[in-house]
């Protein structure tokens, strides 16, 4: 791997983006209100985020590194998506067989490492007495 050298836009190393490609030197003022550039166009790309995470292990912080990856495969989902997993996960609002459900959906579409978290969560709240 090549050496990781921070802040990550400095340089113009290219190594941020956002989830479209679009470079931080595009990210402008201007583009945003003439309407060049949309939302999609500011939200972090996956692999801006697996970076992040290379520094954050490589500096010792594993649970901030381990974050950020799993962050990174939340890019693939929408808003509404993401604030409907949220609400699914705090104690009480979803039974074992929809957190079993859910840690199915996120695996099935790639996120993983999501998907520990939940039945990591799911093994928590039934230790906790919080579902059964």
């Amino acid at each position: 791997m090549a050496e990781l050298r921070y802040p990550l836009a400095a340089g113009g190393r290219g190594q941020v983006g956002s989830a479209t490609g679009t470079t931080v030197a595009e990210i402008t003022l201007d583009a945003v209100v003439s309407g060049r550039l949309g939302p999609r166009d500011l939200a972090v790309a996956p692999d801006t985020l697996r970076l992040q995470a290379d520094f954050a292990e490589g500096g010792g912080n594993a649970q901030l590194a381990e974050n950020l990856r799993r962050g990174a495969e939340l890019v693939a989902f929408e808003d509404d998506e993401l604030l409907r997993f949220y609400e699914m996960l705090r104690p009480g609002r979803s039974s074992g067989q929809e957190l079993d459900s859910l840690a199915d959906t996120l695996a099935a579409r790639g996120a993983e490492r999501c998907a520990t978290l939940v039945r990591e969560a799911r093994a928590a709240y039934v230790r906790r007495g919080l579902i059964a």
